[in-house]
């Protein structure tokens, strides 16, 4: 569905599937949340076309890969959905939402490529009231997401608190005999731990604290093409209750 503005702006409206399911999951020793959440969108192959239409144009030091703006309506939608679960699942309660990403992403970059905290699990900020979200729009085999602990201080989350400790360490081990060789990180290592993974499914939003040390689940010997018809498409929001 979608409607055209008073100034002939077109919009495209996003409905919820009639069969969205939500799953809670409680994963590690700090008992973090997990909402899994399937048949998200009512016609998600709409959302893909929408982004083979765009400029995959945007880049930063972290993410591997290249990433677009999604379309205006989706926050508005996410806001709708999300709102309601916050105080059942996250303890919060609900009000607006302010986006500081929500981007069509695609993971892309060569193994050989990747900076060494690509090559770690991370962080999305240390604030325990920001959540993330990631929307899988893919048909495949290209991975889903992964939670982990770090071993040396068994840190799960990272807050303000935990901050200067854990990277002092992680910095340490990135000289040390342990640090990881170029490639994505997909399961037990020497320094961190897998607690949870969640399997990506087309049309599958997982939600979760910004603060859990995550990773997406990529085989070093299959890298995505960069093409949101058949590479790894998402879109990734990083959200604030206000």
């Amino acid at each position: 569905m979608a409607f055209f503005t008073t100034s002939g702006t077109f919009i495209m409206l996003i409905e919820r599937h009639a069969n969205m399911r939500i799953e809670k999951r409680i994963f590690g020793n700090e008992g973090a949340v997990l909402l899994v959440i399937d048949h998200l969108v009512a016609d998600p192959e709409r959302l893909v076309r929408k982004a083979a239409r765009r400029p995959f144009d945007l880049r930063s030091n972290y993410f591997p890969g290249p990433r677009t703006r999604a379309p205006a309506m989706y926050s508005p939608f996410l806001e709708s959905v999300l709102n309601p679960l916050l105080p059942e699942h996250f303890g919060m309660q609900p009000g607006r939402f302010k986006f500081s990403m929500c981007h069509y992403s695609l993971v892309a970059t060569p193994p050989q490529e990747l900076k060494f905290l690509q090559r770690v699990p991370h962080i999305d900020s240390t604030g325990s009231d920001g959540l993330a979200t990631v929307h899988y729009l893919f048909h495949g085999h290209w991975g889903g997401t992964a939670f982990y602990r770090h071993r040396q201080t068994g840190f799960e989350s990272i807050d303000d608190g935990r901050r200067e400790a854990y990277f002092r360490q992680l910095e340490a081990e990135s000289q040390g005999a342990d640090a990881p060789a170029p490639g994505y990180i997909n399961g037990d290592t020497a320094l961190f731990e897998q607690t949870a993974k969640a399997d990506a499914v087309f049309n599958r939003m997982l939600v979760y604290r910004r603060n859990s040390l995550h990773s997406a689940c990529i085989e070093n010997h299959d890298i995505p093409p960069p093409d949101p018809i058949v590479g790894r498409l998402s879109i990734n929001s990083f959200i604030d209750v206000m």
